[in-house]
């Protein structure tokens, strides 16, 4: 076979791929258009109406037909919910109603307009925000989506149309769905459009004149047509990773952008997104504060923006404080072998780069083999700080009043000190005084101070004094060589306290992480755990802190607490609850329910949410500063893997005290039932002697005895045979003779020897003459029969039927035992294959069944419960066709 034809089948590895990455979740289908009238919501509609047929729960949440008649046709007959109205500013709005789509819980539900923003109020800014909770409970979404929403897409297309797109979708929606690419040439749109199909006629002549231009469709479905096929090829991609990693290529593109606090660095992300899609390559994000100046609380609220913005679109994002922020980038892109770097073109005016250098010439000079890709900003309003952000304002007044009062008292102290001092002398005084100022940590006020004591030597000291004439030309030469030693010894001292307040910052955090980290590492039990980090999280946060985990039925309970609070009202449960479910924070500082007086932060573990912290800081500006909610994030991560490292430990105990109880248990089985077998047989044989001497006969109650003993040591045999063969099941001491079998010679052996046991029953078999006969230990598989129809005979009432069927299918025979009696808890339809599980008042050891599973996995089949329509039990099993055996 050639390579060509050993490749699978593209659509199988997409459809395998699409089923591996969306289990546990809903899955989410795109329709996806380049512009609005090709027909994406008609599209939608006619695929739930396919869905609708095969039997699934399909519900219309948001369609919007806009009159066209067609697309009203298809919503006929279809559950829609009704819409949540909404009051804003005056206006009733109507809203897509979440809740009731969690309450309703569809199988499938439809979604127009994915990148709509939602009613200022709502539970989620964005409606792709409501469709991601909707995945996150099971739910299916069939959503529509036009091309210009797309992140990554916003400026070009604003380029190619004029018009600036608001809404937009992060590509990581559009990367985890299923795309189906609704496609019109644009001719046949624009007869659409002039047909009154898209718009009604007043807005149809306005849209062909603007954005429903030949060129705009044009390229709007060129842009459309690549997006749905690099959504195809990195789904294929994923999947060939995931089940041939050896064939990955052992050198590959990895990109970095640096970003900073402007709104420029939101374009190099979207850049740098689509550069590394194209190449198929990895990417990162950093932001690299320097040591020496550190940037008000709103340029870090800006740059964290940035970040969030990048790790949205899939990039690996971090953050980092360097001395050099060129060699920052660098170091970083040398330790993660970055191949590209994309950075901004410097919007500072030339004469600054010629005085002060500039970065982007430093980043271009020391990048080696590295290629430097620099990317023109544009301009732009500033995004405004998140929510609550302190926005601190330049320098403030009183500094620029410190710095006039030092040269005015520095002056005063040198006028006292003229007689007796040189002008070199009153000088150091001056420059004594620039440190003074600049130890308070403001460059500008520090500039300020120098210049005025230049001044103040100038027309206080030098002769002729009260001027600012100069006697001699030397004195010139005095003043430039005191400024630029004043400037630099001010630009010196603010540069070590703005490294003196970082390391003082990032040994904070430091110091704090370790003191965690170590009471957790030295506590067992979530009690203790949660006590200690309630703690340590009240004391670095200066909050009131309340923890929550899962109780009975996954409902949070409190379970620690440093305030006077102990308890939650049914709202903050809500959302606390909310945050456990989905794994993400909300409240305070977040973009979920911002208005909430609390941060609610999941305590993620490796297999998701191990409860939920709740922290109600003091002072709400001091929590909202980016560095303290980063930091809080990293307690939350530490006290969410300290509770499962300890949940794990206690199942691993759990786990060993089991086993050596079952391993004592079966040696106990196994040796008992040995050891019973021959008196057993001993009981059994003279009881039926006794019955059987004709020379001395027994009187009627005397028989009536002897027949109980026999009966009840028939059973007591039978019970000590299922103990040795579950021991010898469990320790694989049994070897199967596998051999082509008939399935209704099996069933016909086992219903002979329980005759007397389903006497007065009637037995319904099914077993098709053309049944294959399949490979398999025909004694083991008797027993198979023998347990599961003395299981329907003692479980039922007297007289109901048992029913006995076979039908191949492509895997194996599935054969049915199903019966007419009480029928089993749903609950327990997994646990009645357990070892020594029996019903509540029902006789037996509870190893039957366990038997039937160990054959049957000893097979390499299954068995499994389910309860029958109008009543009663039915027990399935699989037996594989394939295998080998003798013969």
């Amino acid at each position: 076979m050639t390579e060509k034809d050993a490749r699978p089948d593209p659509e199988r590895l997409l459809t395998a791929a699409s089923h591996e990455e969306n289990r546990g979740q809903g899955r989410l289908k795109i329709f996806l258009g380049a512009a609005p009238g090709v027909g994406k919501t008609y599209s939608m509609l006619a695929a739930a109406a396919i869905k609708r047929r095969e039997g699934l729960d399909v519900v219309a949440g948001v369609v919007e037909t806009h009159g066209r008649k067609e697309t009203q046709a298809l919503l006929l007959g279809l559950e829609v919910l009704p819409r949540k109205l909404v009051c804003y500013r005056g206006i009733t709005l109507q809203e897509f109603d979440l809740d009731a789509a969690l309450k309703r819980a569809p199988a499938l539900i439809l979604m127009d307009e994915l990148a709509h923003t939602n009613a200022p109020g709502g539970r989620h800014a964005k409606r792709w925000h409501d469709v991601q909770e909707l995945l996150d409970r099971g739910i299916d979404v069939y959503a529509t989506l036009n091309i210009q929403h797309l992140e990554t897409l916003n400026d070009i297309v604003a380029r190619i149309t004029g018009v600036v797109v608001r809404e937009t979708v992060p590509d990581s929606v559009l990367e985890r769905a299923d795309v189906e690419l609704v496609d019109l040439p644009p001719e046949e749109l624009l007869e659409r459009l002039k047909e009154g199909k898209v718009y009604v006629p007043d807005m149809a002549a306005h849209a062909a004149q603007n954005f429903f231009k030949m060129a705009n469709l044009s390229a709007l479905r060129e842009l459309s047509l690549r997006a749905t096929a690099e959504g195809v090829a990195s789904v294929v991609e994923s999947y060939r990773r995931r089940q041939a990693p050896e064939v990955i290529w052992p050198t590959r593109e990895r990109l970095l952008v640096a970003v900073g606090p402007g709104p420029n660095s939101a374009k190099l992300v979207r850049a740098t997104r689509r550069m590394a899609a194209g190449l198929r390559a990895q990417w990162l994000a950093v932001f690299v504060e320097s040591a020496d100046q550190r940037l008000s609380s709103a340029a870090r609220a800006g740059a964290i923006d940035n970040l969030r913005l990048a790790e949205q679109l899939g990039a690996q994002t971090m953050t980092l404080t360097a001395r050099d922020v060129v060699e920052g980038v660098l170091d970083l892109a040398r330790q993660r072998n970055v191949t590209k770097l994309v950075v901004g073109k410097s919007a500072r005016p030339r004469w600054r780069e010629l005085l002060r250098g500039s970065i982007v010439d430093q980043m271009v000079q020391k990048s080696g083999d590295i290629d430097v890709y620099v990317i023109r900003g544009e301009g732009g309003a500033a995004k405004s700080a998140p929510s609550g952000l302190g926005k601190k304002a330049g320098t403030p007044f009183a500094e620029y009043a410190v710095a006039v009062g030092a040269a005015a008292g520095v002056t005063l102290l040198d006028s006292a000190a003229f007689r007796y001092l040189a002008l070199t002398d009153l000088i150091m005084i001056y420059l004594a005084g620039a440190v003074l100022v600049a130890s308070r940590g403001h460059r500008r006020p520090a500039a300020l101070y120098c210049v005025l004591a230049v001044l103040c030597f100038d027309f206080f000291f030098v002769p002729p004094r009260f001027t600012f004439s100069v006697s001699s030309a030397d004195y010139v030469v005095t003043f430039i060589v005191m400024a630029a030693v004043a400037l630099f010894i001010s630009g010196l001292t603010v540069r070590i306290r703005a490294q003196a307040e970082s390391a003082r910052l990032g040994e904070m955090r430091t110091v704090a992480m370790h003191a965690l980290s170590r009471e957790l590492a030295g506590t067992r039990g979530v009690q203790a755990i949660l006590e200690a980090a309630a703690r340590h999280v009240a004391e670095v946060f200066e909050s009131e802190i309340i923890a929550l985990m899962p109780g009975p039925g996954g409902k949070l309970e409190v379970r620690s607490a440093t305030g006077d609070k102990r308890e939650l009202d049914e709202k903050e449960r809500s959302v606390a609850q909310w945050v456990f479910d989905l794994g993400q924070s909300a409240g305070l500082g977040t973009q979920t329910l911002p208005v909430v007086d609390a941060l609610y932060a999941p305590l993620i573990g490796t297999e998701g949410s191990a409860g939920v912290l709740r922290v109600k800081p003091r002072s709400r500006e001091r929590l909202l500063i980016p560095d303290q909610m980063l930091l809080l994030e990293s307690f939350a991560h530490q006290i969410g893997l300290a509770l499962e490292v300890d949940r794990l430990q206690e199942s691993a105990r759990q786990a060993q005290i089991e086993a050596e109880t079952e391993r004592l248990r079966s040696s106990l089985l196994s040796s008992v039932s040995h050891d019973l077998r021959t008196p057993l047989a001993a009981i059994i044989g003279s009881a039926t002697s006794l019955l059987q001497d004709q020379g001395a006969p027994l009187a009627e109650k005397a028989r009536e005895l002897v027949d109980n003993i026999i009966e009840e040591g028939q059973w007591l045999a039978h019970l000590v045979a299922n103990l040795i063969e579950t021991t010898r099941l469990e320790t694989g001491a049994v070897a199967l003779h596998k051999e082509l079998g008939s399935l209704e010679e099996i069933a016909g052996s086992a219903l002979g020897r329980l005759e007397k046991l389903v006497s007065g029953r009637k037995i319904e078999t099914s077993l098709p003459p053309d049944l294959p006969m399949a490979p398999m230990d025909a004694v083991l598989m008797e027993q198979v029969f023998l347990n599961l129809i003395e299981n329907a005979a003692r479980h039922t009432p007297p007289g109901t039927p048992i029913a006995i069927s076979a039908r191949a299918q492509p895997s194996g025979v599935e054969v049915e035992v199903a019966d007419r009696g009480p029928g089993i808890p749903p609950e327990n339809l997994e646990r009645i294959f357990e070892k020594f599980y029996h019903a509540k008042g029902s006789k037996g050891a509870g190893l039957g069944l366990a038997i039937c599973r160990a054959i049957l996995s000893a097979h390499g089949g299954r068995i499994w419960a389910e309860n029958r329509e109008g009543g009663g039990a039915s027990f399935k099993l699989v037996i594989p066709l394939g295998g080998s055996h003798a013969g």
